[in-house]
């Protein structure tokens, strides 16, 4: 198979590192532009920095078919380890099996399990999404009216999803009366616009709003600060987006977000990609960061 640019980038640095015992590890993702994924990736290279990796990141910018062939290419370099971020590696099962085929260890973060990958690195998301249903819910008082942000492409935020789904059947009085599947790059703006027709349409019928992870949550909050500002509706999200949590400690309509520790889960990666090149076989194919729930009460903060 061909090499593309990137491929011939990486078989240079190889090519310079010849007598070395560097690694050459390709990072790859379409969504670094997310805060949570860019974050992931930060703490990755500082950590293969210190393990003496050659890290070199690729971002393919929501187009999963160039990610396919960005994978292939790296392959076709021969780098030691590829690491797919916010990836779910079955919608590229070709390559990866392909790596794998080629005896490059594949590990995800922040993915899922698949034929091929070695390591999936995560949190439990449909515990994620448990604790942000059960969360707004309650703050309900179990009836009302939601609106929904999902993403079902990623293995991750479709497993918040089914979450939802289980926790609407414990509460009959919940109802879903409108969702959107958010457009990813630019999730802000997108729920954002999505929101102020909902705000239109339904604005006097809508309790909450169940975002799947903070972006759509923040561009929910912009839509109705500046369209209802002094409506009732609650938004809830998952992640521990910076400027969620700074929304919740202003006592905007965000109320709440369940924080991954997106720190975490590079950490564990790069220790278990670690393993994986001495020869090792990592004790566990997957493995659970913790997660926690941040509200006004946990932050020390009273709002009105």
């Amino acid at each position: 198979m061909r090499a593309g640019i990137l491929g011939l980038a990486f078989a240079g640095l190889m090519a310079s590192t010849v007598g070395s015992f560097a690694a050459d590890v390709a990072v790859l993702t379409p969504y670094q532009s997310s805060v949570a994924t860019n974050q992931m990736i930060n703490v990755f290279q500082d950590k293969a920095k210190t393990a003496g990796w050659n890290a070199t990141v690729v971002d393919t910018r929501g187009d999963m078919g160039q990610l396919a062939s960005r994978i292939e290419d790296v392959v076709a370099a021969k780098v030691a380890a590829i690491v797919l971020v916010s990836v779910d590696p079955t919608q590229i099962q070709d390559q990866v099996s392909a790596a794998a085929a080629a005896g490059i260890p594949v590990i995800t973060i922040d993915g899922a399990k698949a034929p091929g990958v070695v390591l999936n690195v995560t949190s439990d998301n449909f515990e994620l999404g448990t604790k942000l249903s059960d969360f707004l819910f309650g703050k309900l008082g179990g009836k009302g009216n939601i609106v929904k942000f999902f993403y079902s492409a990623h293995p991750g935020v479709h497993q918040r999803e089914l979450a939802l789904d289980a926790a609407l059947k414990k509460y009959p009085d919940i109802k879903v009366i409108a969702d959107h599947y958010v457009v990813v790059p630019g999730p802000i703006d997108d729920a954002r616009k999505t929101t102020e027709n909902w705000l239109k349409s339904q604005g006097d019928q809508i309790d909450a709003v169940w975002a799947a992870w903070d972006e759509p949550a923040i561009g929910a909050q912009l839509a109705i600060e500046a369209d209802k500002p002094d409506s009732k509706i609650i938004i809830a999200g998952i992640d521990g987006n910076p400027q969620a949590v700074e929304l919740i400690k202003a006592c905007s309509h965000i109320k709440g977000t369940v924080s991954q520790d997106f720190d975490a889960m590079a950490g564990l990666a790069a220790e278990g990609l670690t393993q994986i090149l001495a020869g090792k076989t990592p004790e566990k194919a997957e493995i659970y960061a913790p997660a926690k729930l941040i509200t006004p009460e946990t932050l020390g903060v009273t709002c009105p």
